[in-house]
């Protein structure tokens, strides 16, 4: 009987329970559905607008003279003077004595040529009078015509003897005159191989010199650069005035930095095996004003040539390129979308972009981590602290 009433009073209690638990949830507030907001990311933006550019190209090289010889003299003998100015680092003018030699046995020389010239001359005017003599007798019948022909060879003789006694001295004028070597241009002194007292002979060196009208830079360029220049495949020579770009060298020396202007004279005909570049060779002319410093020989310099100018270009900073050929543009809905372009070139802080974009699209500026196409954006408009050169450095 207590079992009957315990599982009663169970049924009724689970029951109760049931009948509670119904009443609370039906009785329960609904919940409102709310559909999530999109948030617009804010980013930095940039107005899309095309210009003419004039493409730069960088390299650098030392400088060497334009012009370097040899002093070699032309006679032998001992050295007896030499100027002050010729020692390492020494300037000189053109025609400037540099070095004398012992000409006493030269004057001798001369001398002798001298005297020789005196007596050919005599012995000359005394067969040809003598020729002449003989061939009034001939045409008189006084004397053979063996007899005149004689005379004949005898003239003709002296006459060679004259000649060669005239070329001799002039010979021996020119050696005495080449005891006194001159410096050939204006220029400096790079290595001197002489001093007084020592004997030197005909065809030994003296001293290397270069002149100071104008200095040669030696740039190296890879291929692709060559095409910011326009110059033509196999060129000989110098280029046309027309086609020689601007160059500025520049350098820090001495804790100063330095600059020079020049022309791109010519490009040299091999092409490296080893790096597969072309040597182009910037010239300097000294400046006669004086305005800066010449340029030193032995000196390493960075030089931006000028290239041809290009149209309808981009330029945008570096750091806006993705997977290396893409932008972030905002469409008209303020939604982000990648976008493929064609670059030209990068400079060291920009990109110039040739094809991809229009004038007056936003190119995203703003670092974003995490990027969905078609993301909703809030563009702000940064400010260009400074407009963007149009320099490009390789």
């Amino acid at each position: 009987m207590n079992n009957v009433m315990k599982g009663i009073t169970s049924a009724i209690v689970i029951s109760i329970s049931i009948i509670v638990a119904y009443g609370l949830i039906a009785s329960a507030p609904q919940a409102v559905r709310v559909d999530p907001e999109e948030v617009a990311t804010a980013i930095r933006v940039q107005k899309i607008d095309k210009e003419s550019i004039r493409l730069m190209i960088r390299s650098q090289g030392t400088v060497s003279p334009k012009t370097a010889s040899t002093l070699i003299p032309e006679v032998s003998g001992k050295v007896k003077w030499i100027s002050p100015n010729l020692a390492v680092g020494g300037y000189f003018a053109l025609g400037e004595v540099l070095v004398k030699i012992d000409d006493i046995d030269l004057i001798a020389s001369v001398q002798k040529s001298k005297a020789f010239l005196a007596r050919s001359t005599a012995d000359a005017e005394h067969k040809n009078f003598e020729y002449k003599r003989l061939h009034a007798l001939v045409e008189k019948r006084l004397t053979s015509q063996s007899d005149l022909e004689t005379a004949l060879r005898a003239k003709r003789i002296a006459n060679a003897q004259l000649i060669e006694a005239e070329v001799n001295l002039k010979q021996a004028e020119r050696d005495l005159q080449r005891t006194e070597i001159k410096a050939p241009y204006a220029g400096l002194v790079r290595e001197k191989s002489v001093d007084v007292g020592q004997f030197v002979s005909r065809g030994s060196k003296i001293a290397n010199i270069y002149s100071s009208d104008a200095v040669e830079v030696r740039v190296p360029l890879a291929d692709k650069q060559l095409s910011y220049l326009d110059l033509p495949l196999g060129q000989r020579g110098e280029l046309p005035i027309e086609q020689q770009a601007n160059v500025t060298l520049s350098t820090h020396y001495g804790g100063k930095y330095y600059e020079w202007h020049g022309k791109l004279v010519r490009t040299e005909a091999e092409i490296d095996t080893r790096t597969r570049m072309v040597n182009a060779v910037v010239r300097v002319e000294e400046d006669k004003s004086r305005k800066q410093p010449p340029l030193p020989v032995g000196l390493f310099v960075h030089a931006n040539i000028e290239g041809r100018i290009v149209e309808d270009i981009v330029v945008l900073p570096r750091a806006v390129i993705r997977n290396q050929n893409q932008v972030l543009v905002v469409d008209k809905r303020n939604r982000l979308r990648y976008r493929n372009v064609e670059l030209l070139r990068f400079d060291e802080d920009s990109v110039f972009i040739e094809k991809g974009l229009e004038k007056g699209e936003l190119v995203n500026l703003s670092p974003i981590q995490t990027v969905i196409d078609g993301m909703r954006v809030k563009p702000v408009h940064a400010k260009i602290e400074a407009s963007i050169q149009a320099e490009n450095k390789i």
